[in-house]
């Protein structure tokens, strides 16, 4: 790409949360379930219980991989706030993780997509977390 945004980040962000889901669980090997797979009527499933998906393609997983990598650029904390958002948390939910407001978990979720795009668009980058940004701001 080559000017990002920060919805384009989101975006990116958000594509990464699903390719995850989608991912096959870890299983260990060297174990073999002989049972069949049992369809479970109405009644009797589980909440947990979702259709089976595609696994991701490789092209999504090293699109994920590369989203993963621009995680490290960002504070541990606009880490989780960018990530559960695009992971489709509500931000009354996000807010009660990080115990402030709803519209302060807006804002930094905002400032730490803008350090990503500053940073993936080649522009030299002041801080590298939300934190700094407030200090310099004098918030």
């Amino acid at each position: 790409m080559d000017e990002w945004t920060p919805d384009a980040v989101a975006a990116r962000f958000t594509e990464a949360a699903e390719t995850a889901r989608r991912l096959p669980a870890g299983r260990v090997q060297g174990y073999l379930n002989v049972w069949p797979i049992l369809l479970r009527m109405a009644p009797e499933q589980r909440p947990n219980d979702e259709e089976r998906r595609f696994p991701p393609s490789p092209a999504a997983v090293d699109r994920m991989l590369e989203a993963m990598r621009w995680m490290q650029i960002l504070d541990v904390e606009s880490r989780h706030i960018v990530w559960m958002r695009a992971d489709h948390f509500e931000w009354s939910q996000i807010a009660k993780r990080f115990g402030c407001a709803v519209r302060t978990v807006q804002r930094r979720r905002n400032i730490a997509l803008s350090i990503l795009t500053e940073n993936l668009n080649g522009v030299r980058v002041v801080a590298a977390s939300c934190k700094e940004v407030r200090n310099h701001a004098g918030i």
